[in-house]
């Protein structure tokens, strides 16, 4: 997907924004510095907001309360959570009272409680399925559980497959790394709920009543694939776990409709990047490749230099993953690092 340009602000073109959360409204404990006034502001606008997170330890309840805290008015109804989405997948698949061995804490079990299905924590109850999410107090002896379950036979759900998550003391392993000692150990891959699987974004539309919703993660594999998944524009901000270098590479199912350095993006216009005979321009910059190498010169804001640079490397690569090393040297002009 190529980027796109929007001549005013995006809360004039689009009607919701589906709002990750870790890495783009807050990181760790602490809000994104932009994060409270640019959800306000988009607000005002008369777009509305959905909180769609692949987090599945938190209950709606509690991560509505801990934004509000940040200044950042949330209801229940506002968070659609990875673990609702885990939930009405098994929903579907067993009848009510089922039992679920629960990989995970308390968002997942009372999710799971809401859809009618009966969390359990040891094999032995025989489980239809387990259902694996993140929590930081999860223990080796829940995941032996699990892994005896699933080797019997029940189905292995993730709540979500994110590798990392970010921290205020940097990126620890998520959900998607947690959930490998179950599959290593029994040769079952799990079917994973939360994005970039559709559920967890189709919720977000339902409860906005979003005709064109924009989707605004700080993931590509996640928040932006599901994007690209479902067809709807999407918004890459770089205050969570991906940096400019990994944006420049990305695969064409990872590349955003829009580049911002965080959630303030939303309430500001994007300019156009001019493509054409292998040469991208936007504002005062332009790159071009030679000897498959993405070159930038000029000046002007950072951003437009990183767009350019971005349009004109996917442009070269529009079937598969920018090589390694081809747009160092752009990203050195613009003073970003260049590793991913």
């Amino acid at each position: 997907m190529p980027l796109l340009s929007a001549e005013g602000p995006l809360n004039e073109r689009y009607d919701a924004a589906l709002l990750d959360l870790d890495g783009v409204v807050y990181v760790g404990s602490a809000p994104v510095p932009a994060a409270p006034e640019a959800v306000g502001k988009a607000r005002a606008s008369g777009m509305r907001v959905a909180f769609v997170t692949n987090n599945a330890a938190r209950t709606p309840a509690r991560a509505a309360e801990r934004l509000t805290s940040m200044g950042i008015a949330a209801a229940p109804e506002d968070v659609v959570t990875a673990a609702e989405a885990a939930a009405r997948l098994l929903a579907e698949r067993f009848p009510a009272g089922s039992a679920v061995l629960v990989v995970g804490d308390t968002g997942l079990r009372l999710a799971l409680r809401r859809r009618g299905l009966r969390p359990v924590s040891t094999a032995a109850e025989r489980p239809a399925a387990v259902v694996q999410g993140y929590s930081p107090r999860l223990s080796y002896d829940l995941m032996v559980q699990g892994a005896l379950a699933v080797a019997d036979g029940a189905l292995f759900v993730s709540a979500n497959n994110d590798a990392t998550a970010p921290l205020d003391f940097g990126v620890q392993p998520g959900n998607g790394a947690a959930a490998r000692v179950i599959a290593h150990a029994t040769g079952t891959e799990p079917v994973v709920a939360g994005k970039p699987m559709r559920p967890l974004h189709e919720e977000g539309v339902l409860r906005t009543g979003a005709a064109a919703p924009l989707v605004v993660g700080d993931r590509l594999d996640t928040d932006v694939e599901s994007a690209t998944v479902r067809g709807a524009a999407s918004l890459l901000v770089f205050s969570g776990v991906t940096n400019p270098a990994r944006a420049a590479v990305a695969a064409p199912e990872h590349r955003p409709s829009f580049l911002a350095w965080d959630l303030s993006g939303i309430n500001r216009p994007h300019p156009g990047v001019r493509t054409e005979s292998g040469v991208a321009e936007c504002g005062g910059w332009t790159a071009e490749l030679r000897a498959g190498r993405v070159r930038l010169s000029g000046r002007g804001e950072r951003l437009d230099g990183l767009r350019a640079l971005c349009a004109c490397a996917w442009a070269a690569h529009p079937g598969g993953p920018v090589p390694d090393g081809a747009c160092d040297g752009a990203l050195a002009e613009l003073g970003l690092p260049t590793e991913t």
